[in-house]
């Protein structure tokens, strides 16, 4: 898991930065988690993971700047065959749970890289955008 969600991240960096983003600078954008900001009992190395991309986030944002920008943002339950465990039970029930009363989609995710990575951020950098539906700020 830490392979996957923290050295395979690196490892696209490198190779991106190589190959266009040292010359031409650009944006980067990591799949982090909610799961990363603080516990997540049943999940917990999962978040540890995320948590080390959200860190990773910020390093590399003090390293690649000025010109390359690094953010991450961090879903909550977004309804994917991956996630599917989480919520197939009782998708209202655990969708109750949100201040929007509903679980993620994957456009929700798509459009919030989107930005990040168009100039429309261009003085966004070192962030985690957190897409929860209000999960954790209504808690």
């Amino acid at each position: 898991m830490f392979d996957v969600n923290v050295l395979a991240a690196l490892a696209w960096v490198r190779l991106a930065h190589r190959a266009w983003l040292a010359e031409h600078g650009g944006a980067i954008v990591n799949i982090a988690s909610v799961a990363g900001l603080g516990a997540s009992p049943g999940i917990a190395f999962y978040g540890m993971t995320k948590a080390a991309l959200v860190n990773m986030t910020k390093q590399l944002a003090v390293e690649l700047s000025p010109g390359i920008r690094v953010n991450a943002v961090a879903p909550a339950v977004v309804k994917t065959k991956f996630a599917e465990a989480l919520y197939a039970h009782d998708e209202e029930g655990v969708a109750a749970h949100y201040l929007l009363k509903r679980l993620g989609e994957p456009t929700d995710v798509a459009a919030a890289v989107a930005y990040l990575a168009s100039s429309d951020a261009a003085w966004t950098t070192a962030q985690t955008l957190v897409l929860d539906g209000g999960l954790i700020g209504g808690l």
